[in-house]
């Protein structure tokens, strides 16, 4: 059974920055693209960022120039780089993996900007 599990998540002033990261176990394929998505409350989940096996990257408009993802050197890991964050990003961000018809998500860590 694959397992998604997100580290990282916290408290953070305006203007900080925090590191996501997402291991995924019980896999023994890679998974095609990772990525993050966020679901603020009230609001339907959204995509933040994904990127392929290939490097190819993807951002929502609203962090763009301001996260990073990446792929971990582990196999079937993902890191988000979140910085000169905004109370606008508070919300559960959740990983995501997926491979061909199969989609995999964590259970999600919350992420508060406030001062």
């Amino acid at each position: 059974q694959v397992q998604l599990v997100e580290f990282g998540g916290g408290l953070v002033q305006p203007g900080g920055s925090l590191r996501l990261s997402c291991a995924a176990s019980g896999s023994i394929f890679s998974m095609n693209t990772m990525g993050w998505y966020r679901q603020a409350p009230g609001r339907q989940r959204e995509l933040v960022a994904t990127i392929t096996s290939s490097g190819g990257t993807n951002y929502a408009d609203s962090v763009k120039g301001r996260f990073i993802i990446s792929r971990g050197n582990a196999k079937n890991t993902v890191n988000l780089q979140m910085n000169n964050l905004k109370p606008e990003d508070t919300a559960i961000y959740y990983c995501n993996g997926e491979r061909g018809s199969l989609n995999f998500w964590g259970q999600g860590t919350q992420v508060t900007v406030s001062s």
